[in-house]
């Protein structure tokens, strides 16, 4: 597993001296100068592949802008809004969870998400006009990058998968070393490796973030050099969403009960039992629905992941040594089918994220505008 997950991780590192590619921060890389990421990327620079860039599990439109008429809930129609305790129709806030996969095949992915943010925030801005009230909080697949570094210290004086860690020296940070936590500052090789200095204080960006964009990108660059195998998205976002646990505490504020909840996730490989993987299509589905208060119709999944087991699949085989493909993800896809039109799966082996997120914002503006309130 050590020499796996660091062989996987210097690959990244060698690609990054060789293409360019860059995170949002100083990259404090041994082998790569420092270099900032542009607050937009270009398309062509982030992408990984060819094709088509989504496939929903549901008959929705790929138009940023789905054409329903957005509901007022004000003085026009002599009727209470949810503000004010009533329970009408239609969202005024969205909390966004972005679960991102950091093992040492995911960097192209990585600079591909953060290039697609910019666009598909701005026309959620534009689209879902009554909901100008987001929370956007980032969680990677593992508990702490330099997971499996104190026991190399104590068999080699220093730790091997990452010379970055300092024996005797690095420690985690608060809530840094707690699956689904939001990650503020992301740390090791190909990270950001910054505070990102989030305006709102909490472990979530938020409307009052000066540059949206930019927070994200910081946040979103979290790096190649996980230390531990497998990775775990569908646990860490349980863990970031499920109340009473070291990760929702860390997280407080983020969920809101009048919200709507996006979750997002993106790997490479597929979260299954083999694997070491933990919970089930159903437990996972659940965890969110009760996040809701019970609440299906409150959720919204969007899923990148490997499409190989599909009919015109773009992902090539799996070849995480070279940082390359994907696997097939049946378990990953049938999480999301299980959410109806309110499921949305891609291809994380897309050039461009931007269809599957054009795509998104219709069925999350729908999901907004049929969403009713809890009362009181």
């Amino acid at each position: 597993m050590i020499m796996h997950t660091r062989a996987r991780a210097t690959w990244v590192a060698l690609s990054v001296i060789a293409t360019g590619a860059i995170g949002c921060g100083d990259v404090r890389d041994d082998d790569a100068e420092a270099t900032t990421l542009p607050a937009t990327v270009s398309q062509g620079e982030a992408g990984s592949g060819g094709g088509d860039s989504s496939s929903s599990s549901g008959a929705v439109t790929a138009e940023a802008d789905s054409g329903v008429t957005k509901l007022d809930v004000g003085a026009e129609t002599g009727m209470m809004s949810a503000d004010d305790g009533g329970n009408m129709p239609g969202c005024k806030k969205v909390d966004f969870l972005f679960v991102i996969d950091n093992s040492g095949s995911m960097s192209d992915e990585q600079l591909n998400l953060i290039a697609s943010f910019p666009q598909f925030i701005s026309t959620i801005q534009s689209t879902l006009d009554e909901a100008q009230d987001y929370h956007v909080m980032v969680i990677d697949t593992d508990a702490w990058v330099y997971e499996q570094c104190p026991g190399l210290c104590n068999l080699f004086m220093t730790c091997l998968v990452d010379p970055q860690f300092e024996c005797g020296v690095t420690e985690p940070m608060e809530c840094e070393d707690i699956l689904g936590a939001g990650v503020t500052w992301p740390r090791g090789a190909q990270a950001s490796n910054e505070d990102c200095m989030f305006a709102s204080g909490a472990r979530y960006m938020d409307e009052s973030e000066p540059d949206l964009s930019a927070a994200f990108q910081c946040a979103a660059r979290v790096g190649t050099g996980a230390t531990s195998d497998p990775e775990k998205p569908m646990e860490s976002m349980v863990a970031a969403v499920t109340p009473n646990t070291p990760a929702a505490d860390c997280n407080t504020g983020f969920v809101r009960d009048d919200a709507i909840l996006v979750v997002t996730f993106i790997t490479d490989e597929d979260d299954a039992p083999s694997d070491g993987s933990s919970g089930t299509v159903d437990g996972w589905r659940q965890a969110l629905i009760a996040a809701k208060k019970g609440d299906p119709n409150a959720v919204v999944v969007l899923g990148l992941f490997g499409d190989g087991d599909q009919p015109g699949a773009i992902c090539p085989p799996f070849n995480p040594d070279a940082a390359s493909g994907a696997e097939p993800s049946p378990r990953l896809r049938e999480f999301v089918d299980s959410w109806g039109d309110r499921g949305v799966a891609g291809s994380v082996c897309a050039a461009s994220y931007q269809e599957f997120f054009e795509q998104a914002v219709g069925v999350i503006d729908t999901t907004c505008d049929e969403y009713i309130p809890p009362a009181g």
